[in-house]
C-alpha cells in the first residue's frame, strides 16, 4: 500500500475495464478515493465502486461519453460534488476502434479515432485543470503507447498518430500547468496482454511473435502499468514532469 495516496481524490477515465479496471483497483488500495468513468462497463464499475467504500473510501460511477465536450465537462464536475476536490487526473480512455490501411481510410474513422484518444484527453484535462490547481501539488496521467514511439503494427496508423500526439500533449501540458504545481506524465504501454483490447486487435500469432522479442521473455499485464500509474501519482510533491514512462520490457526505448 502506496499511503502517500491515502484520502487523495482520483479521477480515472475508462476506468472499469483493461488498464484502467487495474489501475483503479491499485488506487483504492493505496486508499484513495476515486472517481470511476466508463462508458459500458457498467457492472465493474458498481463491483469497484462498492470495493472502494468497504475499505471506508469516497467512491462514484460516471458514466459518459468523453468525445462528447457537455458530457466531459459533467464528469469532472460530478466528481468534485462527490469527493470534494481533485488530487489526480488519469487519463486512459482510448481505442484503435479497428484496424485500417491508408487505402482503407475514411476521413469519419480518422476523426473519430483522433477525438476518442486525443480531444477527450483534452476536453477532461481542460475541465479538470482549474481543480487541479487549487492543490499545492496534483497530477496527471496520460496513457500513450509503444505504438506512438515505433508506428505500431500495420493497420494503426490512425491510433498510432494519436499515441504519439500524445507523448506531445504531455511536454507541452507539463510545461504549461507547472506553474499551478500540476505535473504531468504519461505511460507509454507495450504488448500488454489480458484485456480487451488486445483480445480484440490482436492475434495469437502476432502476441506470440512480439513476445518472442521482448527482452525479459513474457508479455506485459494490466497490473504492470497500474504499477507505474500509482508510482507517478504518488510522487505528487515530487521533480518528474513531461516525461514518458516505457512499460515494454525493454524492447524499445527512446
Amino acid at each position: 500500500m502506496n499511503t502517500k495516496l491515502t484520502n487523495k481524490n482520483v479521477l480515472i477515465t475508462a476506468g472499469a475495464q483493461g488498464i484502467g479496471e487495474s489501475i483503479t483497483k491499485h488506487f483504492i488500495d493505496s486508499g484513495a478515493n476515486v472517481a470511476i468513468h466508463y462508458f459500458s462497463s457498467s457492472d465493474t464499475a458498481k463491483q469497484l465502486m462498492e470495493y472502494a467504500i468497504s475499505k471506508g473510501q469516497k467512491a462514484i460511477i460516471l458514466k459518459g461519453d468523453l468525445t462528447n465536450e457537455a458530457d466531459a465537462n459533467a464528469i469532472v464536475d460530478k466528481t468534485i460534488e462527490a469527493l470534494g476536490g481533485l488530487n489526480i487526473l488519469i487519463n486512459n480512455a482510448g481505442s484503435l476502434v479497428a484496424r485500417k490501411m491508408l487505402h482503407e481510410m475514411k476521413t469519419e474513422f480518422w476523426n473519430k479515432v483522433m477525438d476518442i484518444n486525443l480531444t477527450s484527453m483534452m476536453f477532461v484535462t481542460r475541465a479538470a485543470a482549474p481543480y487541479l490547481a487549487k492543490n499545492d501539488n496534483s497530477s496527471i496521467i496520460n496513457l500513450a503507447s509503444l505504438a506512438g514511439r515505433k508506428g505500431g503494427h500495420p493497420g494503426s496508423l490512425a491510433y498510432s498518430t494519436s499515441k504519439g500526439a500524445i507523448l506531445t500533449f504531455t511536454r507541452a501540458l507539463s510545461a504549461e500547468l507547472g506553474p499551478q504545481g500540476t505535473r504531468v506524465n504519461a505511460v507509454a504501454p507495450g504488448l500488454i496482454l489480458g484485456t480487451s483490447f488486445h483480445n480484440t486487435h490482436t492475434t495469437k500469432e502476432s502476441a506470440d511473435a512480439t513476445t518472442l522479442s521482448i527482452p525479459i521473455q513474457r508479455a506485459g499485464n494490466a497490473a504492470d502499468v497500474a504499477r507505474a500509474v500509482v508510482y507517478l501519482a504518488s510522487e505528487y510533491d515530487g521533480f518528474i514532469t513531461g516525461a514518458t514512462l516505457d512499460i515494454n520490457g525493454g524492447v524499445y526505448n527512446m
